[in-house]
């Protein structure tokens, strides 16, 4: 498994984000990416983990915890979202994540 995180094209990259109910660090996320989004960091999805897609995003990167957030289709976190990494991959100041 590569630990680096994957480089980002010069076109917004593409986040999907996969969240399940009831889910407080999935709250925390779909607000931060929200507001990258509104932004024009990065371009959004949100799938819920109980939907079809959801089911076979979750069968396939079997996360421990939730969100389970991709990055340009590869896994990039799962549980928390690591602001400070996502900064760094977005290359923007972290104050603005």
């Amino acid at each position: 498994m590569n630990d680096r995180p994957p480089v980002i094209p010069t076109s917004r990259p593409q986040i999907l984000l996969v969240s399940s109910a009831a889910c407080g660090h999935c709250a925390d996320a779909e607000l931060v990416l929200e507001k990258a989004r509104a932004e024009g960091l990065v371009d959004l999805e949100v799938v819920d983990a109980e939907s079809a897609r959801g089911s076979t995003l979750v069968a396939r990167h079997r996360p421990a915890m939730f969100p389970l957030i991709l990055l340009e289709g590869e896994f990039f976190s799962a549980g928390r979202l690591p602001r400070g990494l996502l900064s760094r991959v977005l290359g923007v100041a972290r104050a603005r994540i």
